[in-house]
């Protein structure tokens, strides 16, 4: 999107399950890279999807792209998407703010309760990002939650003068 010539850029992904090959999971990430990879570097960034993968509760030396907040165990998906958000300058918005369980589980159902959806934007915008949560409601069809994410994004607008359209002499 563009507004008022400020470049918003927002990709929705969603990656191939567990039971899904690994040439499925390749094709996918490859996929995401070339199409995060032709994004201006000028513009704003913001990915969000489901990514099937588990991030974890701590950074684990990922301090540059995890903020130190999650939920579960790291899996192979997680370091998949961790790996992802390094190479390019990323950082994972939901795993930046301390918050109670119900408001970082992304998915539950009888039998299980996991964080799969993320939030991610460039770590120079970092600071644009003021929460990110999980709105917690069993009114959804699906066993998935709804995850948000605030932004702070101010856009400057050009100062109209009220010698506009008058003359270099200061006449109509």
């Amino acid at each position: 999107m563009v507004i008022e010539g400020f470049t918003l850029n927002i990709i929705s992904a969603y990656a191939p399950q567990a039971g899904l090959g690994e040439e499925e999971k390749r094709r996918f990430w490859e996929d995401l890279d070339e199409l995060v990879g032709g994004i201006s570097p000028t513009g704003k960034l913001f990915v969000g999807g489901d990514f099937n993968g588990h991030v974890g509760p701590i950074s684990g030396g990922y301090d540059d792209v995890h903020g130190g907040f999650g939920f579960g165990d790291r899996n192979g998906g997680g370091v998949s998407l961790l790996d992802f958000a390094r190479a390019f300058g990323l950082a994972i918005a939901n795993s930046s703010f301390p918050k109670k369980e119900k408001h970082l589980v992304t998915f539950r159902s009888l039998v299980a309760k996991t964080q799969i959806e993320f939030l991610l934007l460039k770590k120079d915008d970092k600071g644009l990002c003021k929460d990110s949560k999980v709105i917690p409601s069993d009114n959804l069809t699906t066993r998935h939650k709804l995850l948000v994410m605030d932004l702070g994004i101010k856009m400057t607008r050009k100062k109209r003068s009220w010698m506009t359209g008058l003359g270099s002499d200061g006449g109509v």
